[in-house]
């Protein structure tokens, strides 16, 4: 079975590895630090290297033996395979799509949907899921289909050779590009919401402006690290929040003259405003530069045209 704990304030700013072994005294530190390079080991969700720091009221999950995958039962969950090979394949992720089963979501997810389309994936830790969207964030996702290519892009991940992009929609106007380098932790108030504080990890997003229209802004942006909401709470931040984001843009900010059916499209929008476009990395074999490209989906698009009218 799963086991799922929250670190407490005397572990807080201490190493993953460290932490974990103490949390859960059945296993050595040297076998969980082994569970952790796996991914077997996570951190609110997340992946983390053994060294990664933890902080209080985080939550540390060890999923040890893999056989408890045949517990995720295949369903038929609709979402497009847009890419595949021996090792790996694409996923372009529809928004409302959950990862995988966990607290408050016990089916129904793309992990129940991987196992039925690759029944063999359950002998893959979290059915192949290498990294990770939030349920209303779309786009292009990696899953692996072998434990060589698994634990590859995990390595790959954690010494950020993953090159990750993604197209936003936000309230506000920008010009050019900039850096945000700011901490993300969780948020001490409300544990649900991610932060910046002085004594969260290091998070770093590159934001490009692609157009601006009306008071609104469509962006890229590249990110070096891939903490939890990292680029929801980057942009709320400078006052750049996503359309649609109830977390972070929970006023739902309008333009100044926006006409009122624009009004309403924006207050309507059902998720936030985000899609992953592109992801690259070097192939574990030809050792070539692969990467894989989606367009925004549908929503996005209208959403933006209804943006262009005003």
């Amino acid at each position: 079975m799963t086991n799922l704990l929250k670190v407490l304030q005397s572990d807080n700013k201490m190493r993953l590895d460290i932490v974990a072994s103490r949390m859960f005294p059945d296993f050595s530190r040297t076998q969980i630090k082994k569970w952790i390079l796996q991914g077997r080991v996570l951190v609110n969700g997340e992946i983390c290297a053994p060294k990664d720091s933890v902080y209080e009221g985080d939550e540390i999950e060890i999923d040890p033996i893999k056989e408890v995958k045949v517990s995720w039962a295949p369903e038929n969950i609709e979402f497009e395979v847009c890419y595949e090979e021996e090792d790996f394949l694409i996923v372009n992720k529809p928004s409302g799509l959950v990862m995988h089963p966990g607290s408050g979501c016990h089916n129904g997810t793309l992990a129940n949907g991987l196992l039925n389309k690759y029944p063999q994936l359950i002998n893959i830790p979290r059915s192949g899921i290498v990294h990770r969207l939030d349920k209303d964030t779309s786009g292009v996702l990696v899953v692996a289909k072998t434990e060589l290519f698994r634990n590859y892009f995990i390595q790959e991940m954690q010494e950020r050779k993953v090159t990750k992009k993604y197209t936003a929609i936000s309230a506000g106007e920008t010009i050019g590009s900039f850096e945000i380098n700011e901490p993300i932790g969780r948020d001490p108030k409300n544990r649900t919401k991610m932060t910046i504080r002085h004594d969260g990890k290091d998070s770093i997003s590159f934001i490009k402006l692609i157009n601006k229209y009306n008071g609104y802004s469509i962006l890229d942006v590249l990110i070096e690290t891939g903490r939890t909401h990292q680029i929801r709470v980057h942009l709320a931040s400078k006052n750049l929040p996503i359309i649609g984001d109830s977390t972070y843009n929970p006023r739902k900010k309008i333009a100044k003259k926006s006409s009122l059916d624009l009004v309403k499209c924006v207050r309507e929008f059902p998720r936030q405003a985000l899609h992953a476009t592109y992801i690259a990395f070097c192939h574990h074999k030809s050792k070539d530069i692969f990467e894989w490209s989606e367009e925004v989906p549908q929503d996005m698009k209208k959403l933006e045209e209804a943006i262009i009218r005003g």
